[in-house]
């Protein structure tokens, strides 16, 4: 059941980075997706975390309202 679960969160993960539009916007190149994941995971780890969670949030729930309403 893990193995499934797993499967299941990364297809929506994946789901998300084209929802958001980085495959188009960056031809598909992955190493620049790569980079986008791994400067947010620095800001994560960095002083700026609880702003750039709350500034993220915010605009991931507007996101979502635009795609879904």
């Amino acid at each position: 059941m893990k193995r499934r679960e797993r499967t299941r969160q990364l297809i929506e993960l994946g789901g998300l980075v084209a929802k958001a539009g980085l495959i188009e916007l960056t031809e598909d190149d992955r190493a620049i997706i790569f980079g986008l994941l791994v400067s947010a995971a620095a800001t994560l780890q960095s002083g700026e975390r609880d702003q750039a969670i709350t500034l993220w949030r915010r605009r991931g729930k507007r996101a979502f309202e635009e795609t879904d309403g």
